[in-house]
């Protein structure tokens, strides 16, 4: 079964809880909330503010993927303001064990993210203690951008790695994420997909969680 995590990123900021409540009636399994702090990444989003506020919106899971430098200052915050999941990444962290022990120790999902030119063999250290891997398909900072048709073969090489190491953990992806790349990335062994555009760019949302859902799954 695919997790389809609608990225908040792509949608009508003038309308999030509308926004999500369509997401949901498509049976969204998960709403991914990027935050971009303008250093780390050339963009500046959301922070835990506007998460404590959505939270009040919605039962469904938050996934919060952390793009910003030094995220160990802000872990407890992010977690208080209703994340499910703290997803770092690699890059940033020079502590990526205790990175990861941190969020663990505060009753959330640990994920790590690597970019598309950070290979997936510098992973092989923390398999083992984290509970999802992010690999970005695109390079972060915008949607909306082109799918890296490289990644396909960097998601295969990295499920395997997790097959050998951490058999069940998650396998996220993320960056250009429509109906053309799911079903190659599912088929590679990712088993979360964050599409923002494919979903909140389409005129029926609902429709475009279905739709994306049976794409993936080759329905």
């Amino acid at each position: 079964m695919v997790t389809i995590a609608p990225s908040l990123l792509a949608a009508d900021f003038a309308d999030l809880r509308g926004q999500i409540a369509l997401a949901e009636r498509g049976g969204a399994d998960w709403l991914h909330l990027d935050v971009m702090d303008g250093r780390f990444v050339p963009n500046i989003t959301i922070g835990p503010p506007v998460i404590r506020a959505l939270r009040r919106c919605t039962s469904l899971p938050f996934d919060v993927h952390l793009m910003i430098e030094s995220p160990d200052l802000y872990l407890e915050e992010f977690r208080s303001s209703g994340a499910d999941s703290i997803t770092v990444h690699y890059e940033t962290c020079p502590h990526l064990h205790r990175t990861v022990q941190k969020i663990k120790s505060l009753g959330a999902r640990a994920g790590v993210c690597i970019n598309p030119a950070t290979p997936e063999s510098l992973l092989s250290g923390i398999l083992a203690e984290a509970d999802m891997i992010l690999v970005m398909t695109v390079n972060p900072g915008f949607g909306g951008q082109t799918f890296i048709a490289s990644s396909v073969e960097k998601v295969r090489r990295t499920a395997a790695l997790i097959r050998s190491t951490h058999p069940g953990m998650y396998l996220e992806v993320d960056g250009g994420i429509d109906e053309s790349t799911a079903r190659p990335v599912v088929e590679a062994g990712a088993g979360v997909l964050v599409a923002g555009k494919a979903i909140f760019g389409a005129k029926d949302i609902p429709a475009a969680v279905r739709s994306l859902r049976a794409t993936a799954q080759g329905g």
